[in-house]
């Protein structure tokens, strides 16, 4: 098959499609519990060439139906991630704002400045097309560089948003919960401005992107690299002959949200080799007798706990209501915005068990299940 052209479509959406990462055919299927499908290997033939989409109608970005029917049919609908509960968005659903994260501070992360490199034609007309996707505004989030984007005709409908380089703030969630809070009914999706070129390149041409900007770093490895590759590459390939002798982990994402994997996931930009086996909690007496206790682990507030939270939420509030589960505290504090990968440094730093991350994760999915 060719790169681009659909392969796999949502039982639940039909609209929504997978795509063929490359030239290729199918080496394996993978089936997990429930006869549920869990993975398709792919075998790299080049000879597949490249599937072209008809964007015709779209590219004018003047048929808001035209330019969705575009973009699921090419499984780029597939980049937007709407909030709350950071799910792909229905194909109907309106947005009441997008994020455009043009910025990425995670530890090892590619500068999205470089991803765009040579690429502002096709950034630009990607953002345009975002405009037409909601009646709401497109916030570009960026560092304090140089701006990414002028206003040329828009209306104002494109707002530069200027943030700190220093983690937490180049994760959506908080970007969101600063500028434009997701609430229910009123959803606010994010995307990598990479993402948005791509979308701007397929507009103009027909050509789903073939790779992605990704960093792979950690020290497990001799140096660190950028390499260009597919969603879906395979991790142990990106750091081939890169690796220092002796055990270690392979993580798709950064050495804070990162998990083992074999294959780079659809919105990772990172792989981090890390030495020895996964890190485990710190095993201090103290630490372990807290843990033995029949309290939870007492949370003290500090200085960077306000930071692992990006000083905008209250930080110790929001996340005692997360972990003993107050759903209408954690709400009203800015939950709806978040994401699990939101609260990765908070786990860092307080040591939690079991870790805020996957009680907002537990949480999240239940106010969906509440709500549905």
């Amino acid at each position: 098959m060719a790169q681009g052209e659909p392969v796999l479509r949502s039982r639940r959406e039909p609209e929504i499609v997978v795509v063929a990462p490359m030239p290729a055919r199918v080496a394996t299927i993978g089936l997990g519990a429930g006869h549920r499908l869990s993975e398709v290997v792919f075998f790299h033939e080049p000879d597949a060439g490249r599937h072209e989409h008809d964007v015709d109608s779209a590219r004018s970005l003047e048929d808001r139906a035209a330019l969705r029917d575009a973009l699921l049919g090419s499984g780029l609908w597939r980049d937007f991630r709407s909030r709350p509960f950071g799910r792909v968005p229905a194909p109907r659903e309106a947005p009441s704002a997008i994020v455009v994260m043009a910025l990425d501070t995670r530890p090892g992360a590619p500068d999205p400045r470089l991803a765009l490199a040579g690429r502002q034609a096709e950034f630009e007309h990607g953002l345009r097309a975002l405009t037409l996707l909601t009646d709401g505004p497109v916030l570009l989030c960026q560092d304090h560089g140089p701006e990414l984007f002028y206003d040329r005709g828009v209306g104002g409908r494109i707002r530069l948003v200027k943030s700190h380089d220093e983690h937490p703030w180049g994760l959506a969630g908080f970007q969101v919960h600063r500028h434009h809070p997701a609430e229910a009914g009123r959803p606010v999706w994010d995307i990598h401005a990479e993402d948005v070129a791509g979308i701007g390149a397929f507009l103009l041409t027909g050509l789903v992107p073939e790779t992605r900007l990704v960093s792979v770093t950690g020290t497990a490895l001799r140096e660190p690299r950028l390499v260009r590759c597919q969603a879906g590459a395979d991790l142990r390939a990106l750091s081939y002959r890169q690796v220092r002798p002796g055990r270690h982990s392979v993580l798709a994402g950064s050495v804070l949200d990162g998990q083992e994997a074999r294959w780079l996931g659809a919105r990772d930009r990172q792989a981090t080799v890390i030495s020895g086996e996964m890190p485990s909690r710190d095993h201090h007496w103290f630490l372990s007798a807290l843990r033995r206790a029949s309290r939870p682990l007492p949370l003290i507030p500090t200085a960077a706990v306000d930071h692992a939270m990006g000083g905008e939420i209250p930080a110790v509030a929001f996340l005692k209501a997360v972990a003993v589960g107050d759903t209408e505290t954690a709400i009203r504090l800015g939950a709806l915005s978040l994401l699990g990968e939101d609260l990765a440094l908070a786990d860092y730093v307080t040591c939690a068990e079991p870790r805020f991350s996957e009680l907002l994760a537990r949480m999240l999915d239940r106010i969906a299940e509440e709500g549905t």
